[in-house]
C-alpha cells in the first residue's frame, strides 16, 4: 500500500468521516416514530440496539445503509487510488464511532466495518461474512462472531497480497475489540446474550 499525497489522503479521510458519521439508526428510528434510539438498551445508534425497539426492518435497515455509507465512501475515493479508497473506508469507521453531531458518541462499528471491508476488497468482505455466520451458528453469539471475523479479516488481506490494507483493517480491528470490551467481560463471565434469547 502506497500512501498517497498528503491532500487526497486528507480528503479520503474527511470524506470517509463525514459518509460514516450519517447516525442511520437515529435518523431512522426517529423517523418511524420510535423516538430517540439511545434512550434505550445500550443507548447505542447501532442495528442492535435498534432492535430492541422491536422494529426488525428498521434495524435491518440500520444494518444496511451503516454497512453501505463506509462501502461507498471507499468506492468512491477508490477513483483516485485504491490507498485513497481505504483511508475512505477507516475513515467512515471513524465517523460511525465517533461522529460528531452525536458528541462523537456513536456504534460500534461492526456494520460499518464490513461496510469498509467490502469497498476496499470485496473478496475479503465475502470472507467476513462466512465467518460470522459459521461462527454465529456455531457459538449462537453475535458479539463473538464479530470479533472473530474482524481479528481474521486483516490476516485474509494479507494472504490477497495487501499488507498495507490488512495494517489499516488491524487498527479498526483492534478499535472494534475496544468498543466491544464490555461484551467481552460478558462472553468471559457466561452472562453474554445469546442470539434468538428473549431478555
Amino acid at each position: 500500500m502506497v500512501l498517497p499525497s498528503l491532500q487526497l489522503g486528507l480528503a479520503a479521510l474527511v470524506v470517509g468521516y463525514g459518509f460514516g458519521s450519517i447516525p442511520f439508526g437515529l435518523l431512522l428510528t426517529k423517523a418511524a416514530g420510535l423516538g430517540d434510539v439511545r434512550s434505550i438498551g445500550s443507548g447505542n445508534i447501532g442495528a442492535t440496539n435498534v432492535l430492541r425497539t422491536g422494529r426488525k426492518d428498521i434495524a435491518a435497515a440500520t444494518l444496511l445503509l451503516d454497512a453501505l455509507k463506509a462501502t461507498a465512501a471507499a468506492l468512491i475515493m477508490s477513483a483516485f487510488s485504491p490507498e485513497a479508497g481505504a483511508l475512505a473506508g477507516f475513515g467512515a469507521f471513524l465517523g460511525h464511532i465517533f461522529p460528531v453531531w452525536l458528541k462523537f458518541k456513536g456504534g460500534k462499528g461492526v456494520a460499518t466495518f464490513l461496510g469498509s471491508l467490502l469497498g476496499i476488497a470485496s473478496p475479503a468482505g465475502l470472507a467476513f461474512i462466512a465467518i460470522w455466520l459459521s461462527v454465529a451458528f456455531l457459538s449462537r453469539y453475535s458479539s463473538l462472531a464479530a470479533l472473530v471475523a474482524s481479528a481474521a479479516s486483516p490476516f485474509v488481506l494479507f494472504a490477497m497480497g495487501l499488507p498495507g490494507q490488512a495494517l489499516l483493517l488491524g487498527v479498526m480491528a483492534a478499535i472494534l475489540w475496544w468498543k466491544h470490551k464490555e461484551n467481552i467481560a460478558r462472553l468471559f463471565d457466561g452472562t453474554e446474550g445469546k442470539i434468538g434469547q428473549k431478555s
